[in-house]
């Protein structure tokens, strides 16, 4: 049973993990609830021009309060505010947590629209290609766990967090009879399937939101290699965003061990010799040293 009463919620959204609802609005300030799964992420971040009071107190569960590299956490009863927020702030979910939140400028049509740009994304791309969905979800958490253990600060891991999960939304642009091919492309089908980290950029930045624009940076990147010789733009080394480093090398590790049409996946020990032979090649080879580190907890 909830700490608030839900008949008293005015509107309410919802996202992975995450429960948001509008209780009270009025000159300008909104009361809203929210209630999070453990592990889930959710944060406030400077914008220009917007001055509010941003302030938020736990009422049951724990959040852990990330700002840049500094960790701490809001236990139940406890509070937190800026006025205005001038860094970026990340909370997650240590267990399933209720907090209200209170601004004196009105957001709540800002996640409204979140939102919604963000469900029609992933409805679209589980409709296109419905191995995508399960393996969006799979690099989303493996993602964060190597991001984490990384020490990424607040503003990296909500890149991190919406690009490892939205990496393949520009296959949305790549025909059917490619993307749902069960054989081997043609080299002509392939030069249009590299497309797809391009598309995907430019779908996010069609939405208009800042937040899916600079993921869509780091979803541009994800198939860029640390020697060079990857695509679209054939950055390398320290060229490519770390948070795009990341995900290629759960991105390559997925596709190796999971089961396709046209092909079983492979052991985790498999994977990972595959996986060190290109290390500083194909992988940044740090990165690829944590995430090995952490191969055991999956």
């Amino acid at each position: 049973m909830g700490i608030i009463n839900e008949d008293s919620f005015i509107e309410t959204v919802h996202m992975k993990g995450l429960q948001i609802s509008l209780i009270a609005s009025g000159d300008g300030t909104e009361v809203i609830y929210h209630k999070l799964d453990p592990g889930t992420m959710w944060g406030i971040e400077p914008q220009e021009g917007w001055e509010a009071l941003e302030y938020l107190c736990v009422l049951s569960g724990e959040l852990i309060l990330r700002n840049g590299n500094e960790t701490k956490k809001i236990k139940t009863g406890s509070s937190f505010f800026r006025a205005p927020v001038e860094e970026h702030y990340v909370f997650e979910a240590a267990a399933t947590t209720e907090f209200l939140y209170v601004t004196s400028r009105p957001v709540f049509f800002h996640y409204s629209k979140v939102t919604k740009e963000m469900m029609e994304l992933s409805i679209s791309i589980e409709e296109k290609d419905g191995y995508t969905r399960d393996h969006c979800q799979r690099i989303n958490k493996l993602s964060m766990l190597v991001g984490k253990t990384l020490e990424l600060d607040s503003k990296q891991l909500v890149n991190l967090n919406l690009a490892s999960f939205l990496h393949d939304v520009g296959k949305l642009r790549i025909p059917l009879e490619i993307l749902q091919k069960p054989s081997k492309l043609t080299p002509e089908e392939w030069e249009i399937m590299k497309k797809h980290s391009v598309f995907g950029r430019e779908i996010l930045e069609e939405t208009g939101l800042p937040l899916l624009i600079d993921a869509g940076k780091v979803v541009e990147q994800h198939h860029e290699r640390f020697d060079g010789k990857g695509y679209p733009l054939g950055l390398k080394g320290s060229e490519i965003s770390i948070e795009a480093s990341i995900i290629s090398i759960i991105d390559s590790y997925d596709a190796i061990t999971t089961d396709r049409v046209y092909k079983k996946g492979r052991s985790k020990e498999e994977a990972k010799k595959e996986l060190l032979n290109y290390r500083g090649t194909m992988y940044h080879p740090e990165i690829l040293d944590v995430f090995l580190g952490l191969i055991d907890q999956i």
